[in-house]
């Protein structure tokens, strides 16, 4: 049986939630908190196996109370809400970055076309879950000065390319890798992030605001720049061309996803070759090890993000296993790995 603690400030949401939770024989809702503040106070008493966090909240929200929750009592959290507003996905992304594991579209109720799915969704990922074994947060560390943010792009010219692939966890890494590269890196950086469809801008969004580079969401055909980062929309393949321009394909999925890590890795092999430093970060499952291999073989270096630092350690776990990790770093060490591979390159 699954315990969950269920946090939101509207009553009338709180109990759509618990009656479609509730519905899973697998599933008890243990408590119900009214905003994030009770939130914390009540995972701190029950101990639920998981929280289902809403994100605009008085007195705490969704991200504050998310930060708490991992730094006192380390629980698995997942972000339920009822909006894509770039500002509300915002906020979500923060509590992606404080710990939480996912974020996902809250039900709009019985009848709305898209409520099946939607509680579909939400069952089946509070499931999925509540078997993660969460990592205790720490208070952030400062943030470097953002003085040299938006240095003028130059041409590429078969420069080296850095290409992520990450799931589960994959935005606070993906903040916390970014924020350390400095406003000059001199390679553009392609990333997949399997996301649930519709959060995509609120990420770039938030990313963007919180590190020294240009982020946003790649377009097809576009050139492809230092000092960027271009991560994939929603529903498509990423990749790059011999010209260094991005590709972006409407191809089946690869291994069940799409946007997926095997495609992007296996794409900038064939394009660029021993240019290529491809890193797999936390995730679930095993999205990008195929591509890793491909990268390998061209001569690229593939680094993984060690087990200690990974909310899971799945996808470069699974890499690691595989022999396909040339470097096997903690996440706080894969941006000075990236810089110095720069350096060498030159």
């Amino acid at each position: 049986m699954i315990r969950v603690l269920v946090v939101d400030d509207s009553a009338t949401a709180r109990a759509l939630l618990v009656e479609v939770l509730r519905a899973d024989p697998e599933i008890q809702v243990v408590g119900e908190a009214k905003d994030g503040l009770e939130g914390v106070e009540l995972t701190q008493k029950l101990k639920p196996d998981l929280v289902t966090m809403d994100v605009r909240m008085p007195r705490l929200d969704g991200f504050a109370a998310t930060k708490e929750i991992m730094i006192s009592t380390p629980t698995p959290i997942v972000i339920v809400t009822a909006s894509l507003e770039t500002r509300e996905v915002e906020v979500a992304m923060q509590a992606l970055r404080a710990g939480a594991l996912v974020a996902v579209r809250k039900p709009s109720g019985p009848g709305s076309p898209t409520f099946e799915e939607d509680a579909r969704k939400l069952v089946a990922t509070v499931k999925t879950m509540a078997q993660v074994k969460v990592v205790r947060q720490w208070r952030p560390a400062a943030r470097p000065d953002p003085a040299a943010r938006r240095a003028v792009p130059r041409a590429l010219a078969r420069k080296p390319v850095v290409a992520i692939a990450t799931s589960t966890g994959g935005p606070g890494a993906l903040q916390r890798v970014l924020s350390q590269l400095p406003g000059d890196f001199p390679a553009p950086i392609l990333v997949v992030q399997h996301n649930t469809p519709g959060f995509m801008t609120g990420l770039v969004s938030w990313l963007d605001g919180g590190c020294d580079l240009v982020v946003k969401v790649a377009e097809q055909g576009e050139a492809l720049q230092p000092h960027t980062v271009y991560l994939a929309p929603d529903e498509r393949h990423l990749g790059i061309t011999g010209l260094s321009t991005v590709l972006l394909s409407d191809a089946p999925p690869v291994g069940g996803f799409r946007p997926a890590g095997t495609f992007l890795f296996e794409s900038v092999a064939r394009a660029v070759g021993p240019a290529v430093v491809a890193v797999i970060l936390t995730g679930m499952g095993e999205d990008g090890v195929a591509g890793l291999r491909a990268v390998r073989l061209a001569g690229g270096q593939t680094i993984a993000q060690d087990e200690e630092s990974s909310v899971v350690w799945g996808m470069p776990g699974v890499a690691v296993a595989a022999g396909l990790a040339d470097l096997v770093l903690p996440l706080e060490a894969i941006p000075a790995r990236l810089i110095s591979r720069m350096k060498d390159s030159e």
